[in-house]
């Protein structure tokens, strides 16, 4: 073959080269094309399988929108996933997940590509609805032919989402939890999900800052979905709470299963106060507590607290009550505190009735309502003061005179007299912002006195009655001769069980201005 054979050869051979690229060009076009146009209904598809193959359930979507003028933007609106056939047949009718709205991109090639990858999916109106244990249980029928995961997603960014996971307690409200933000990384399919999240605390009023882990998902019971995390709750004011006030903050973790999870944390509140005194106290806890997702339950096992300069721990329940609220019932103990802290805090009066160590253990019960904290509060128990001083002179004046009259010594019973240490116990109820006092005694040197009545925080009233048993007798405890002489015919109407003189006594007036004086009418 000569040159111009030869010449004529190579540009047949690249004749036939541009045809083909031609056609493979043409080609890949028309399929391109064919791919745009069908854009919308593949990747909706995808999305559908993906999800029906994830939760094992019937996906619903109400619009579904792609544009791919910058890659693959894609839309969606009403999104809907059911639990799975045999908990929909058990009664949980309610979506598993609902979406307002949802939107992602993703690059053209997605289209070509099994699974599809996108990098960050963005939602709206996120509502998680965890069917009640009992319907999940009940869940043994076939399962669903599912597909193939079709659509990897790395993060996904939530806004105004609420978790409700379901009770089928008759007499319980369902747990909600609302979500201000959460983003979720690494949304694998059989791993856990890194998270970080926003939560919208309704009482007291603030938000919640959560990171940690949650999953994998479980498809056949989801409230049993592992989830960790650390939390931290700054600045929350206690004054949405009627009766109370404070600027509280909490830090702490948490851990187990939506359905039951642990919690571990401290709070700190310096100004924490009662409406009936308003005097601002620092408290600081330390709690272990479990939330029951299945009745909205929270129990405290313990709470370790220091109010002041007293330390004190509580254990007990917090019990969700539908349409109501919730109760509080505490187990409280006091093993050695200052009653001034509890006195600060709780009454008017300043400074405190008293001073002196407390041990007390008492029954907290707060209803249910909307009325103020001390409205509701009750408190049942019995307590033991010692080393008992009494901030007012005039009372604590009386009481050492007292003693001294008592002791057979009444030329030194005079105002400015030795303080004496008094011991006090008893049993009390406390409700309606006031204090009910039985089998109370109070022990100080030659005498023993045992009363009851009411006490109120406020201060404004002091109503007691009972008996003072004294060492001396009656015509002992008077300075003057001619009084003794006098009293010592009636001696006998008085000595009793051994005692010098037993004498009924009242205690009236206000903790500014206490009246003591016998009771004439015993």
């Amino acid at each position: 073959m000569d040159d111009r054979g030869k010449i004529t050869h190579k540009r047949g051979v690249w004749g036939w080269i541009a045809v083909s690229g031609l056609i493979a060009v043409i080609v890949l076009v028309i399929v391109a094309d064919i791919m745009l146009r069908r854009a919308g209904p593949i990747i909706q598809g995808r999305v559908v399988e993906t999800l029906s193959t994830k939760f094992h359930s019937r996906v619903d979507l109400d619009k579904f929108d792609v544009s791919v003028l910058k890659g693959l933007e894609v839309s969606g609106d009403g999104l809907r996933i059911f639990p799975p056939d045999d908990v929909v047949a058990a009664g949980a009718t309610k979506p598993l997940i609902s979406l307002a709205h949802f939107s992602f991109h993703a690059a053209l090639s997605g289209l070509f590509l099994k699974p599809m990858h996108v990098g960050t999916v963005r939602v709206s109106g996120l509502a998680i609805n965890i069917p009640p244990r009992e319907m999940r249980q009940q869940s043994q029928g076939p399962k669903r032919k599912m597909g193939k995961i079709k659509i990897v997603v790395d993060e996904i960014v939530c806004d105004d989402s609420k978790l409700v996971i379901g009770t089928a307690k008759p007499d319980k409200d369902p747990k909600v939890f609302e979500l201000k933000r959460i983003v979720m990384h690494n949304v694998g399919p059989n791993s856990p999900w890194k998270y970080d999240a926003t939560l919208v605390n309704a009482i007291p009023r603030g938000d919640i800052h959560s990171i940690g882990t949650f999953g994998p998902w479980n498809t056949e019971s989801p409230g049993d979905s592992s989830v960790t995390g650390h939390y931290t709750f700054d600045h929350a004011d206690l004054g949405t709470i009627k009766g109370i006030g404070g600027i509280l903050s909490s830090v702490g973790d948490f851990k187990g299963q939506l359905n039951r999870i642990e919690v571990n944390g401290t709070t700190e509140t310096p100004d924490f106060s009662i409406d009936t005194a308003n005097h601002p106290m620092p408290l600081h806890t330390k709690f272990h507590a479990i939330v029951d997702g299945t009745s909205g339950d929270t129990y405290l096992q313990p709470v370790e607290a220091k109010l002041g300069e007293t330390e004190f721990s509580s254990s007990g329940e917090v019990v969700n009550v539908k349409g109501k609220g919730h109760i509080i019932d505490l187990e409280t103990n006091v093993p050695d505190g200052r009653i001034q802290d509890f006195l600060q805090l709780a009454v008017k009066t300043e400074p405190a009735v008293m001073t002196g160590r407390v041990a007390m253990k008492a029954r907290v019960h707060i209803r249910p309502g909307k009325e103020r904290v001390l409205q509701k509060l009750g408190i049942k128990g019995a307590f033991t003061l010692r080393e008992i001083h009494f901030t007012n002179p005039k009372v604590e004046d009386k009481v050492d005179m007292l003693s001294l009259r008592a002791q057979g010594d009444p030329k030194k019973a005079k105002p400015g007299a030795e303080d004496v240490h008094s011991h006090m116990q008893g049993d009390f109820v406390m409700e309606n912002a006031s204090l009910r006092f039985s089998k109370l005694k109070y022990s100080l040197p030659g005498a023993s006195i045992t009363l009851s009545g009411v006490y109120s925080l406020d201060g404004k009233q002091f109503d007691f009655a009972g008996k003072v048993r004294t060492e001396a007798k009656l015509s002992e405890m008077v300075a003057s001769k001619w009084k003794s002489l006098l009293l010592k015919p009636v001696n006998p109407f008085f000595s009793k069980d051994g005692a010098g003189a037993v004498i009924p006594v009242k205690v009236t007036g206000t903790q500014s201005a206490p009246k003591f004086g016998l009771d004439i009418g015993k």
